[in-house]
């Protein structure tokens, strides 16, 4: 039962930190949307900010997962990121990129909720870096962190512009980048 309400305070966490952002959203909220007492919350996390780590290490597990088995699917190929990308930005609850979120509202690049946030773009951009080497892409490195630039970007375009074009449109800047590096 415990490991049951600690998924039911990630679950609701998770849900209302995404759709109105870690400042707008208060323990108490949690607790009582998500069923579970005060005291069993404390059981699992020592306060908000232990929350909201494990809420990020919980998602960057889950988005990268999601993200090499839509790739794979895709066929594989380093653009297909991008067209994973298009099908995210088509959910209607798409609201950006939870890792940015966080850091532009937690700003204090030494606190654990930034450092998460910010160990799920090295870790992202490591997979890019693997996922181009394994098609043969000279410079894998370089060219991810160019990548994920462009990721990053189509992600605050695609909330700002609530369109799914910013994916195709850094998929073009993608397309043209691996061409000059063959």
């Amino acid at each position: 039962m415990a490991t049951h309400a600690r998924e039911r305070l990630l679950d609701t966490a998770e849900e209302l930190f995404y759709a109105e952002g870690i400042r707008a959203v208060g323990i108490e909220r949690i607790v009582a949307e998500s069923g579970v007492g005060r005291a069993s919350l404390y059981r699992h996390f020592a306060g908000k900010d232990e929350l909201v780590v494990a809420v990020l290490q919980r998602r960057d597990q889950a988005w990268r997962t999601w993200l090499a088995e839509r790739v794979g699917a895709l066929g594989g190929h380093p653009l297909d990121i991008f067209e994973a990308l298009t099908e995210r930005f088509a959910n209607p609850d798409f609201r950006g990129c939870a890792f940015i979120n966080t850091m532009a509202e937690t700003a204090d690049t030494d606190s654990a909720a930034y450092r998460a946030a910010a160990a799920h773009k090295e870790r992202v951009t490591a997979y890019v870096a693997d996922l181009l080497a394994q098609n043969g892409c000279a410079e894998p490195e370089t060219l991810a962190r160019r990548f994920v630039l462009l990721m990053d970007g189509a992600i605050v375009t695609a909330l700002r512009e609530r369109t799914t074009a910013p994916a195709t449109e850094a998929r073009a800047v993608a397309a043209a980048m691996l061409a000059a590096a063959s």
